[in-house]
Protein backbone atom coordinates (compact mmCIF):
# COMPACT_ATOMS: atom_id res chain seq x y z
CA UNK A 1 0.00 0.00 0.00
CA UNK A 2 1.35 3.39 -0.98
CA UNK A 3 2.03 5.71 1.97
CA UNK A 4 1.30 8.79 -0.15
CA UNK A 5 -1.74 9.48 -2.28
CA UNK A 6 -3.25 12.32 -4.28
CA UNK A 7 -6.36 12.70 -6.41
CA UNK A 8 -7.93 15.67 -8.17
CA UNK A 9 -11.30 16.95 -9.31
CA UNK A 10 -12.34 20.03 -11.27
CA UNK A 11 -14.83 22.19 -9.39
CA UNK A 12 -16.87 25.01 -10.91
CA UNK A 13 -15.63 27.62 -8.40
CA UNK A 14 -12.71 30.01 -8.11
CA UNK A 15 -9.55 28.96 -6.26
CA UNK A 16 -10.33 31.56 -3.59
CA UNK A 17 -13.88 30.28 -3.08
CA UNK A 18 -12.64 26.71 -2.77
CA UNK A 19 -9.83 27.73 -0.42
CA UNK A 20 -12.33 29.48 1.82
CA UNK A 21 -14.39 26.27 1.91
CA UNK A 22 -11.63 23.71 2.55
CA UNK A 23 -9.81 25.92 5.07
CA UNK A 24 -13.02 26.29 7.10
CA UNK A 25 -12.09 23.27 9.22
CA UNK A 26 -15.28 23.60 11.27
CA UNK A 27 -17.12 22.33 8.14
CA UNK A 28 -14.90 19.26 7.64
CA UNK A 29 -17.62 16.92 8.90
CA UNK A 30 -19.72 17.90 5.87
CA UNK A 31 -17.34 16.15 3.46
CA UNK A 32 -15.06 13.79 5.34
CA UNK A 33 -16.06 10.13 5.62
CA UNK A 34 -14.15 9.78 8.93
CA UNK A 35 -13.65 13.22 10.50
CA UNK A 36 -17.00 14.31 11.95
CA UNK A 37 -15.88 17.70 13.21
CA UNK A 38 -13.01 20.09 13.90
CA UNK A 39 -12.47 23.22 15.96
CA UNK A 40 -9.71 25.79 16.15
CA UNK A 41 -7.65 26.05 19.32
CA UNK A 42 -7.54 29.43 21.05
CA UNK A 43 -9.64 31.14 18.38
CA UNK A 44 -7.00 30.48 15.71
CA UNK A 45 -7.94 30.44 12.06
CA UNK A 46 -6.57 29.15 8.79
CA UNK A 47 -3.02 30.46 9.16
CA UNK A 48 0.31 28.69 9.17
CA UNK A 49 1.21 27.51 12.66
CA UNK A 50 -2.39 27.42 13.93
CA UNK A 51 -3.60 24.28 15.74
CA UNK A 52 -6.99 22.59 15.57
CA UNK A 53 -8.62 19.50 17.03
CA UNK A 54 -10.50 16.89 15.04
CA UNK A 55 -12.99 14.22 16.09
CA UNK A 56 -13.03 11.02 14.04
CA UNK A 57 -15.44 8.09 13.93
CA UNK A 58 -15.00 4.77 12.13
CA UNK A 59 -16.42 1.31 12.72
CA UNK A 60 -17.85 2.21 16.13
CA UNK A 61 -14.55 3.71 17.30
CA UNK A 62 -14.06 7.40 18.15
CA UNK A 63 -10.78 9.27 18.58
CA UNK A 64 -9.48 12.82 18.59
CA UNK A 65 -6.51 14.36 16.82
CA UNK A 66 -4.59 17.58 17.14
CA UNK A 67 -3.20 19.10 13.93
CA UNK A 68 -0.98 22.03 12.96
CA UNK A 69 -1.52 24.07 9.80
CA UNK A 70 1.66 23.90 7.70
CA UNK A 71 0.46 25.76 4.57
CA UNK A 72 -2.17 28.48 4.32
CA UNK A 73 -1.97 30.37 1.06
CA UNK A 74 -5.42 31.55 -0.02
CA UNK A 75 -6.33 30.31 -3.47
CA UNK A 76 -3.29 28.00 -3.67
CA UNK A 77 -2.80 25.58 -0.77
CA UNK A 78 -4.14 24.59 2.64
CA UNK A 79 -2.39 21.75 4.51
CA UNK A 80 -1.91 20.39 8.02
CA UNK A 81 0.04 17.73 9.86
CA UNK A 82 -1.72 15.49 12.35
CA UNK A 83 0.14 15.46 15.65
CA UNK A 84 2.42 18.13 14.24
CA UNK A 85 4.54 15.58 12.35
CA UNK A 86 2.71 12.24 11.92
CA UNK A 87 0.54 12.48 8.79
CA UNK A 88 0.25 15.30 6.27
CA UNK A 89 -3.08 16.13 4.64
CA UNK A 90 -3.66 19.00 2.26
CA UNK A 91 -5.39 20.63 -0.65
CA UNK A 92 -3.81 22.42 -3.58
CA UNK A 93 -5.83 24.57 -5.92
CA UNK A 94 -5.08 25.57 -9.50
CA UNK A 95 -7.23 27.57 -11.92
CA UNK A 96 -8.28 25.59 -15.00
CA UNK A 97 -10.87 25.99 -17.71
CA UNK A 98 -14.26 25.49 -16.06
CA UNK A 99 -13.11 26.36 -12.53
CA UNK A 100 -10.43 25.01 -10.24
CA UNK A 101 -8.53 21.76 -10.08
CA UNK A 102 -8.71 20.75 -6.44
CA UNK A 103 -6.14 18.14 -5.41
CA UNK A 104 -6.25 16.39 -2.05
CA UNK A 105 -2.99 14.89 -0.82
CA UNK A 106 -2.13 12.51 2.00
CA UNK A 107 1.22 11.24 3.28
CA UNK A 108 2.15 8.99 6.20
CA UNK A 109 5.27 10.75 7.53
CA UNK A 110 8.36 9.13 9.07
CA UNK A 111 7.37 10.18 12.62
CA UNK A 112 3.91 8.68 12.12
CA UNK A 113 5.31 5.37 10.94
CA UNK A 114 7.68 5.26 13.93
CA UNK A 115 4.84 6.09 16.32
CA UNK A 116 2.68 3.28 14.90
CA UNK A 117 5.56 0.81 15.14
CA UNK A 118 6.25 1.81 18.76
CA UNK A 119 2.58 1.77 19.74
CA UNK A 120 1.38 -1.36 17.93
CA UNK A 121 4.48 -3.55 17.68
CA UNK A 122 3.75 -6.69 15.66
CA UNK A 123 0.38 -5.26 14.53
CA UNK A 124 1.91 -2.00 13.26
CA UNK A 125 2.23 -2.89 9.57
CA UNK A 126 -1.39 -4.08 9.40
CA UNK A 127 -2.58 -0.89 11.11
CA UNK A 128 -0.45 1.30 8.83
CA UNK A 129 -1.89 -0.50 5.79
CA UNK A 130 -5.43 -0.04 7.15
CA UNK A 131 -4.88 3.71 7.61
CA UNK A 132 -3.44 3.95 4.10
CA UNK A 133 -6.49 2.13 2.66
CA UNK A 134 -8.79 4.53 4.54
CA UNK A 135 -6.98 7.51 3.01
CA UNK A 136 -6.97 6.01 -0.49
CA UNK A 137 -10.69 5.21 -0.23
CA UNK A 138 -11.66 8.43 1.54
CA UNK A 139 -10.04 10.96 -0.77
CA UNK A 140 -12.35 10.41 -3.77
CA UNK A 141 -15.41 10.50 -1.49
CA UNK A 142 -14.15 13.70 0.13
CA UNK A 143 -13.46 15.39 -3.21
CA UNK A 144 -16.89 14.41 -4.56
CA UNK A 145 -18.58 15.87 -1.48
CA UNK A 146 -16.57 19.13 -1.65
CA UNK A 147 -17.45 19.46 -5.35
CA UNK A 148 -21.16 18.93 -4.60
CA UNK A 149 -21.12 21.47 -1.76
CA UNK A 150 -19.13 24.09 -3.67
CA UNK A 151 -21.22 23.81 -6.82
CA UNK A 152 -24.57 23.87 -5.00
CA UNK A 153 -23.87 27.37 -3.81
Amino acid sequence: MELTHAESVVVAATPEELYDLVSDIERTGEWSPICVGCSWEDGAGPREGAWFRGRNELDGRTWETRSRVVAAERGREFAWQVGGSLVRWGYTLAPVEGGTELTETWEFLTDGLAMFRDKYGAEAEDRIAARARQAHDGIPATLAAIKRIAESG
